[in-house]
């Protein structure tokens, strides 16, 4: 097992945990646990065994079953009655809605932050895009950060807060489907692609021009590879396998 980190806050590099002197051990394990899943080392299906992994972590199993029981509201986690535990498994009927949210979402924050970005957002998406390149099959979680700093410097560009935390959200649900589409393998022509449209998107909002920097993102979602897992899911296939 990979060395586990604690989730990043995507403002400023910082989990919420290690900029909290009063974060809880089932705060730190929360943290663990959760990106454990989202980085696919606990795999979707697989069985939590508490004892080993609250030794892991260095907590004893209260805390973790604490931390448990707020990655099931999230649906990340399963609980029965008998308190075992599994990562969820992924679900073609979530990554459809995670995918009609983000269409419908993603492409009014950037139409809103080019109307509302000021000189500060200007130069965190610069510093953004400057540190982002186009995702491998297998990215590394550094590759992952880039990839969502770039989009929440976007979402804070918007100066809407409702719609960040709720963009944020998506994007946490979503780590999972968008791991399942990096599993295929894209063409370099799909590649350079992606990175085209985070250079129109980052100009057309510099530019001001809000038609454009939505038209832009609603076809970054839609050719996203959330969209691609939500697509292999929902495929015959996908729903044979046990």
């Amino acid at each position: 097992m990979r060395k586990m980190v604690i989730t990043v806050d995507h403002a400023d590099g910082m989990s919420a945990a290690e900029a909290s002197p009063l974060a809880t051990k089932a705060d730190l394990a929360y943290g663990r646990v959760r990106e454990l899943i989202l980085t696919g080392e606990l795999e979707p299906g697989s069985v939590i065994n508490q004892a080993t992994l609250a030794r892991t972590i260095g907590i004893s199993t209260t805390p973790l079953r604490e931390a448990l029981r707020r990655l099931k509201q999230q649906g990340l986690v399963e609980l029965d009655a008998h308190r075992d535990a599994r990562v969820a498994r992924l679900d073609a009927e979530e990554a459809r809605d995670l995918l009609e949210l983000r269409l419908s979402l993603d492409p009014l924050a950037a139409s809103l932050a080019a109307e509302r970005r000021t000189s500060q957002d200007v130069a965190r998406m610069r510093a953004a895009l400057a540190g982002l390149e186009t995702l491998p099959t297998d990215p590394t979680p550094q590759q992952l950060a880039a990839h969502r700093h770039f989009h929440s410097a976007i979402y804070l560009a918007s100066h809407n807060a409702r719609l960040v935390r709720t963009l944020d959200d998506l994007w946490d649900a979503a780590d999972r489907y968008r791991r399942h589409g990096l599993q295929t393998e894209r063409t370099a022509e799909e590649r350079e692609e992606k990175a085209r449209e985070h250079r129109l998107l980052f100009e057309a909002v510099v530019e001001g021009d809000g038609e454009t920097a939505a038209d832009v993102m609603r076809t970054h979602i839609r050719t996203s590879t959330g969209a691609r897992a939500a697509w292999q899911l929902a495929s015959p296939d996908a729903a044979a396998r046990p």
